[in-house]
């Protein structure tokens, strides 16, 4: 049977909540979360460490077990972040590692990759883009309005009310093309991972309001094309916060990268794809 363990490891003076699957001597696929580790979905975890992969994903800073401070002023910046990445791929004992990246932590393994092309050596990309986020670039859609509306006009919940905090997650569900259960679950378990009743940390781990604070310049599309790895992009036809041609668009600008999209996912990966992004992840 496939081991599974949590643990915090240290890099650089930050700490990192990480959860690993797998045998240890198999050769590693890193994940990033979104922020949090549980946007990737425990089942896709579990397929590619049984495909001979030692699987870990990790927090971000100012999420779930590691370092939180300040998610209001982050002292940080992406290039930080992207260097965890690469300091986490050490720090577990391998040369290099197969990087995936989910929405904000999809633009953090983009430049892992970059600036890191040493250690990172397979690259995976769900429902992302290849810009910061603010201001988009004129060939690439935006947010979808009408969805976003329906999202950001929902009252905002009692934020120390796990309960609430979780039907208020369920609800905006629809609205981003994600399936109502599975965001139910998925923020309960977010709540119980969140260390302090701060709003701003609530904010961070479930909404990944962190992520407009930090400075991501500069820009790294133009440099997509210097990627001599392989990589996947998975995305959803669904995703109305990262529309589907962001994904078309880092497929044509990464090199020979492979395009696998998903007719009915949103912005979360569903259940019901794990088994099929799995497979290509293995084939990388």
């Amino acid at each position: 049977m496939l081991s599974c363990h949590m643990a915090t490891i240290r890099v650089d003076g930050v700490d990192l909540g990480v959860e690993s699957f797998g045998r240890e001597d198999d050769p590693l696929v890193l994940l990033a979360g979104g922020t949090t580790m549980l946007s990737w979905p425990d089942s896709l975890c579990e397929r590619v460490a049984e495909g001979g992969r030692r699987v870990v994903r990790y927090d971000l800073r100012d999420s779930g077990a590691s370092t939180t401070k300040d998610p209001e002023n982050p002292t940080y910046d992406l290039r930080a972040l992207a260097a965890d990445a690469a300091n986490l791929v050490t720090a577990l004992g391998a040369e290099s590692a197969h990087l995936g990246g989910h929405g904000v932590g999809g633009m953090v393994a983009q430049v892992a990759a970059l600036d890191h092309p040493g250690v990172i050596s397979a690259l995976t990309l769900v429902s992302t883009r290849p810009v910061a986020p603010g201001p988009i670039d004129d060939d690439l859609p935006d947010h979808d309005q009408s969805a976003m509306s329906e999202v950001f006009s929902r009252p905002q919940p009692d934020w120390t009310d796990r309960r609430a905090v979780a039907e208020y997650a369920a609800a905006s569900a629809a609205s981003l093309g994600n399936d109502p259960a599975q965001a139910l679950e998925i923020a309960a378990r977010i709540w119980d991972r969140t260390p302090t009743s701060e709003v701003s940390v609530h904010h961070a781990n479930q909404l990944g309001k962190v992520f407009s604070r930090i400075d991501c310049s500069p820009r790294w599309r133009e440099r997509l094309g210097d990627l001599r790895i392989p990589s996947l992009i998975v995305h959803g036809r669904a995703d109305p916060f990262f529309p589907v041609g962001n994904g078309e668009a880092l497929a044509a600008e990464i090199p020979e990268a492979q395009l696998l999209i998903q007719e009915d996912m949103g912005t979360q990966i569903p259940e019901w794809t794990t088994d099929g992004i799995a497979t290509a992840m293995l084939r990388l």
